[in-house]
């Protein structure tokens, strides 16, 4: 039996070397194919043009405060030659928005479109990234020389400062004497001789709180507007205490007993006087027969040595009860919360509250989004602070907990420059005025 031996020459003549140049239909198809679809495209793009159609420059999904207008190419790129410009120029911006710089003294102004980039999807245009802001605070340079602040900050949780309030010899400018120990203490004197357990929210409240625990003093309310919007200023800002919406209905101001709860203004000292010389002067009127009575020394206040004093008319009679109830105001009752200073007169200088309303002036903060937070978690120092000059603020070390752009990215809050920082100063923004109409808008 003979065996046919194979080799590769005998195998290689029996490849078809010209197969590609015979018919097929998958060639064909596949030849076809390639021409018409290159084809279709072209037309296409030529039909739009022709048309002036947009779809064909669309790179990517447009921000929300810009859909509406995703058709509508020529309202920020500019037309060259017939064709698009692919980079948007700041004087398209500036059309709609006025776009105030951050700051006077600044060497370099980047372009809008460096820092809010669109066609990325449905993002916030004000979410930049860091490189935006760290493109000059990395290495800072101002006009007018070296500036007088840090100059080189990559990042809220790399080579950022602590918050200036609380560097070394800050001190609360607060003018009113304030010992929050005291009022965070347990089965402290209320209203109608209750105690009380008081807590942070009860005098740091802001708009719609709810009605206040203690008293009957004004709650803070919420306006249509701050209805409509959810959240505001002055929800992220709590505002400072008032007298008359948180403590009055403690720290009551009755000035005689004749008079029963009566009390006089929260006031300056010259409008108290008026105010006691017109009630004492009505008291009088009605009741002539009390200028020959007695006043024995108030012995709530033991450091006033006097004698008892009797009233030769009406006119000295009134002098002498306003004398005894400033006494008792200015000595005793007003002291208790602020500092009084003597003057040439006989009513002292009461010093300002000055209470600070924003600690953090260079940068933004929310109390409305950390409401799920106890207060003292992050002033933690608040439950034993017993004077007025102790700056309360949290420091940057409690904020870096939760908001950090290194580590674990699922595990952090946003922790970017711009969920503090605002780059524009918007205090000197220019009201624009806009001239389109809803059709233009759309393209319609």
């Amino acid at each position: 039996m003979l065996r046919r031996t194979r080799t590769t020459k005998k195998l290689a003549k029996r490849i078809d070397l010209q197969y590609f140049a015979r018919p097929h239909p998958f060639r064909t198809w596949r030849f076809w194919l390639s021409v018409t679809v290159p084809v279709i495209a072209l037309g296409w793009f030529i039909t739009q043009r022709a048309q002036g159609g947009q779809k064909i420059y669309s790179s990517g999904q447009l921000s929300r405060v810009h859909a509406v207008f995703t058709e509508q190419c020529m309202l920020c790129h500019v037309t060259e030659t017939g064709a698009f410009t692919a980079h948007v120029t700041d004087q398209a911006c500036l059309t709609c928005h006025d776009a105030p710089q951050h700051h006077a003294s600044q060497t370099f102004t980047p372009d809008c479109a460096t820092c809010h980039v669109e066609h990325k999807g449905a993002m916030l245009l004000q979410a930049t990234v860091d490189t935006a802001c760290t493109q000059c605070h990395g290495q800072l340079r101002t006009r007018d020389g070296q500036p007088h602040y840090v100059t080189s900050i990559t990042g809220f949780d790399n080579k950022h400062p602590e918050f200036a309030p609380l560097r070394s010899g800050k001190a609360d400018p607060g003018g009113v004497r304030l010992n929050h120990y005291v009022h965070l203490q347990p089965n402290l004197m209320g209203p109608n001789n209750t105690r009380v357990q008081m807590t942070c929210d009860d005098c740091h409240r802001a708009a719609g709180t709810g009605a206040w625990p203690y008293g009957t003093a004004k709650v803070n309310p919420v306006t249509a507007t701050e209805a409509s919007v959810g959240r505001t200023k002055y929800q992220a800002y709590l505002p400072v205490p008032e007298f008359a919406k948180h403590c009055a209905s403690c720290h009551t101001l009755q000035f005689d007993k004749r008079f029963g709860n009566e009390q006089v203004p929260h006031d300056k000292p010259e409008i108290v006087r008026v105010f006691l010389v017109k009630r004492f002067g009505e008291y009088i009127a009605a009741h002539p027969a009390a200028v020959h009575e007695v006043n024995l020394p108030e012995r709530q206040i033991p450091e006033r040595p006097r004698v008892p004093r009797v009233a030769r008319n009406a006119s000295e009679w009134v002098q002498f009860r306003v004398d005894d109830a400033e006494w008792l105001l200015y000595a005793k009752t007003c002291k208790q919360c602020h500092t009084l200073t003597p003057t040439s007169t006989s009513l002292p200088e009461v010093a300002k509250s000055n209470l600070t309303a924003r600690w953090l002036a260079h940068a933004e903060f929310d109390h409305h989004a950390h409401r799920i937070m106890s207060c003292t978690t992050c002033h933690t120092r608040t439950p034993d602070s017993r004077e007025t000059t102790d700056v309360l603020l949290p420091g940057i070390k409690t904020c870096q907990q939760c908001h950090r752009t290194q580590g674990p990215a699922k595990e952090a809050a946003e922790g970017r420059c711009f969920e503090c920082h605002q780059y524009h100063d918007w205090t000197k923004a220019k009201p624009t005025k806009g001239g389109l109409t809803i059709q233009q808008l759309r393209g319609e």
